[in-house]
């Protein structure tokens, strides 16, 4: 049978929304292994707004779910109409947005709040024993939600290939277990089906972190 999987966004863009290359990886991926795919997002303001070109915030204000709708060629819904039981799995892409529109880890790290539709989301695909995939940040979300769960977002040591390891120190922190692996590399908790690969945390050609979003796909179709 077909699998259908919930894939939920954060905006449109890196530094503060759904990382495109990230999110376009994990569209490509499922719908070559055959799976079919529903885009959501919450209905809320992003946390700011920045400029792409400058990498600075600037004035304006957008919506997470407008935003996210340039990603998914406006099909997309509001996050609020998810139901789990319609579903086979669970896949949040990173960038920023899952850090400031769906948490905020990005101004508070390991003390963050997760946003309430996101908690319940994971927490729902969790009870019911379906798979979730994430990568980049977004790992960290289940560091907040599931204590004691496993997850990678690749290296515990910061060096110039990853820039962002402490984050891993962070999630050590939180109780739970990270694993170092490879930015073409999955770690699977098999005991919370959880699917974790690092994606853009690795300073790593685009090629490669599209091969490891694309391990992560086939290991969330396979465990669902």
């Amino acid at each position: 049978m077909t699998k259908t999987v919930a894939v939920i966004l954060s905006g449109c863009g890196v530094y503060d929304g759904s990382e495109i290359h990230e999110t376009s990886a994990v569209f490509v991926h499922l719908s070559r292994d055959g799976a079919q795919y529903v885009a959501f997002a919450p209905n809320i303001d992003q946390m700011h707004v920045v400029d792409h070109v400058k990498g600075q915030p600037s004035e304006e204000k957008r919506n997470v779910l407008t935003e996210s709708a340039r990603i998914a060629r406006g099909n997309i819904k509001d996050l609020k109409d998810l139901k789990v039981s319609e579903f086979d799995a669970l896949i949040i892409p990173g960038g920023f947005g899952v850090a400031k529109n769906l948490s905020s880890w990005a101004v508070k790290g390991k003390d963050c709040s997760v946003i309430k539709p996101i908690e319940e989301t994971i927490k729902g695909f969790h009870a019911a024993k379906k798979p979730i995939g994430l990568c980049c940040i977004s790992p960290v979300l289940a560091a907040k939600i599931l204590p004691g769960c496993e997850v990678t977002v690749g290296s515990d040591t910061e060096c110039e290939k990853w820039p962002y390891a402490k984050t891993a120190g962070d999630i050590k922190e939180l109780g739970c277990k990270h694993v170092n692996k490879q930015v073409n590399e999955v770690h699977i908790d098999v005991k919370n089906k959880l699917v974790t690969t690092s994606a853009f945390m690795c300073n790593s050609p685009i090629h490669e972190i599209f091969d490891g979003i694309g391990e992560m796909v086939k290991a969330v179709l396979k465990l669902s």
